[in-house]
């Protein structure tokens, strides 16, 4: 059946191609605001450090966007299997400390606060951008250790664009990913489709155990809209959509048979109207999400929940005369929720958020910004930001910024039950980041040091009538270094690149003096790739220290995990004919290591894909 599925889903793809010549034309930009759907990102974090991981980046890891961002930046990632839920954690904080925006809105979910990044598929998306540092003022609630920006760029030049990549690998794992592009001066549109389904049967390295029960297949859609209404309004339409069905992965000492269904969908429309002296966007976003918990996936039942969130969000902003940039965000949201664990809730929230920008001169450049928030069901606090940059010359570069940033608590840590606490809190935040770039041609460096103090913290934990619960905890420190190194060389028809991240991060209970749980001390990856002619061959490597899974920090076998080493190694060749053909093969876990990122949960070990791209 799986086969059928997969067959079916291919020729679905291939019925949308044609063989036609793809008309390349200069890639013009029309205007800065239609063409990057981040612009505002870039614009307004001069003191922030921001990674971009561009298409190139995306195409060399798997489909997920968990496996992008831990191959390609600092962000330290623990999943309960592979292809399960995956989590991250931001300069030491929480998952729902991490902001996920997608083209401007923020999609972490009511329920949990979070996003599992296994359910976002990175090669849907034009880039990939990640913004370090508190940054609750713009993208609101969660963005305390970092936000990840996932952005759709529409293209309004003449083109015809298709990309068909298929790949089957171990475990009876088959992917499909379709992506569509087209359009002219007037109007573009793009579609992306993508499948994967697998047995994800591996063999735990060292026993005799397999991964039973960690079957998974989902369908993710993303379209995409934009039309020239005049020549100052344009509209634009976003759309993604997911639908997964994943057996939940036994653990090494238990079998399980439990199933999780999701279905996840968002839609945008946004009009922007450009002036010369100001430009105002209009938002309206309708997210929804859902679930199905099977205890048992032999039967049929089951527990559920929903909520569907209305967004209606203005951006004004106006450029003065005096190297000066005035903008005012009014966001509403709107919230209904329904499960068999948390009753019916509902939530309102306004927000009104003031940003000022001015360049001082053409080496120092600084920002202000304030938000407040109000919230039908608690008292939302007042948070600001400041942020600077100082060329000191073209070679070395300072920023600095500093924020009050916030988390308000979810349905799930209010409602549900037993166990949600209506008494709780939103955490707050307090961060400073300090930001040193060094820029010598082909030697990018980038070194950041920060700190971040969260009061309030929301944890779960055991109640005095033996129920979990959330409560606001004392306080917590987070501070740390990141390292970020990127050179390319070209010499005749050699190219070499080398880009490396490393991080050191302390994170800690106050009280206690204790590294928070699933924090490492250390984390470090690179990615070495070489281009000779139509031949590209790259090779990965992964590196997490060791971690504690308790709170008490006990350093043995069953309380914290051995640090690890994982690396990937991969290879293709283009043909070139009418069409453009590239065959790839890629090994991970090249070495065959044992490693686990959630206690109990064996990752996989080698394991081989074979890809088939066409382009035309």
């Amino acid at each position: 059946m799986k086969k059928k599925k997969s067959i079916l889903l291919l020729t679905f793809a291939i019925s949308f191609c044609s063989p036609a010549q793809t008309t390349m034309t200069d890639s013009i930009q029309k205007l800065e605001v239609v063409t990057v759907s981040d612009v505002k990102l870039k614009k307004y974090a001069s003191g922030y450090k921001v990674t971009i991981i561009n298409d190139s980046i995306i195409n060399k890891s798997a489909q997920s966007l968990t496996n992008v961002l831990a191959l390609n930046s600092n962000i330290y990632f623990k999943e309960f299997g592979s292809g399960m839920l995956s989590s991250p954690s931001f300069r030491g904080t929480n998952a729902s400390q991490t902001a996920v925006i997608w083209n401007g809105i923020n999609i972490n979910s009511q329920l949990n606060g979070q996003t599992d990044f296994n359910n976002e598929v990175a090669s849907n998306y034009s880039s990939i951008a990640i913004r370090s540092g508190g940054g609750s003022v713009q993208y609101g609630s969660g963005a305390i250790g970092g936000s990840v920006h996932l952005n759709n760029r529409l293209k309004f030049t003449k083109h015809f664009e298709n990309n068909l990549r298929v790949a089957y690998g171990s475990f009876d794992t088959s992917r499909v990913n379709y992506l569509m592009s087209s359009g002219d001066s007037k109007w573009t549109t793009s579609v992306g489709l993508s499948y994967i389904d697998s047995e994800n049967d591996y063999k735990f390295l060292g026993t005799d155990a397999v991964n039973n029960n960690g079957q998974h297949n989902a369908v993710n859609l993303s379209a995409n809209l934009g039309y020239f209404i005049s020549e100052k309004n344009i509209l634009k339409l976003y759309h993604n959509s997911f639908t997964g069905n994943r057996n939940l992965s036994r653990t090494l000492t238990t079998l399980t048979r439990d199933k999780y269904e999701s279905d996840n969908a968002r839609s945008l429309l946004e009009w922007t109207h450009l002036a010369l002296r100001y430009h105002s966007k209009l938002k309206i976003a309708y997210l929804s999400e859902a679930y199905r918990y099977f205890t048992d996936n032999q039967t049929n039942n089951f527990t559920s929940g929903r909520t569907n969130s209305l967004i209606a969000k203005h951006d004004f902003e106006y450029h003065t005369t005096s190297n000066i940039n005035i903008r005012s965000v009014i966001d509403y949201t709107r919230i209904k929720g329904e499960g068999n664990s948390f009753g019916m809730p509902f939530r309102e929230a306004f927000s009104l958020t003031l940003i000022l920008k001015q360049q001082l001169s053409d080496k120092l450049q600084y920002g202000l910004s304030l938000r407040q928030d109000y919230t039908s069901d608690f008292k939302s606090p007042l948070v600001g930001s400041i942020d600077a940059k100082y060329d000191v010359s073209k070679h070395y570069i300072i920023k600095l910024n500093g924020s009050k940033n916030f988390r308000v608590p979810t349905f799930n840590d209010l409602y549900w039950q037993p166990g949600g606490n209506l008494d709780l809190r939103p955490e707050t935040s307090y961060q400073a980041d300090f930001g040193q770039v060094f820029k010598l041609k082909p030697i990018h460096l980038a070194f950041n040091v920060y700190y971040i103090r969260t009061n309030g913290m929301i944890q779960w934990q055991p109640n005095s009538s033996g129920f979990w619960s959330p409560i606001n905890i004392n306080n917590a420190n987070s501070y740390g270094a990141e390292l970020e190194f990127k050179t390319k060389h070209r010499f005749g028809m050699h190219q070499l690149n080398f880009n490396a991240n490393y991080s050191y991060t302390v994170s800690k209970d106050i009280d206690t003096g204790k590294q928070l749980v699933y924090v490492p001390f250390n984390k470090a990856n690179g990615t070495f790739t070489y281009h000779y002619k139509k031949i590209t061959t790259y090779y990965q490597h992964y590196f997490v220290g060791g971690v504690f899974t308790t709170k008490d920090n006990i350093n043995n076998s069953l309380f914290a995990l051995e640090p690890y080493d994982v690396a990937n190694l991969g290879a293709s060749y283009t043909f070139t004919s009418n069409l453009n053909y590239e065959m790839g093969l890629l090994v991970n876990n090249l070495y065959n290591t044992y490693y686990e990122n959630v206690a109990l949960r064996p990752m996989p070990n080698r394991n081989f894909q074979i890809q088939l791209t066409i382009k035309f």
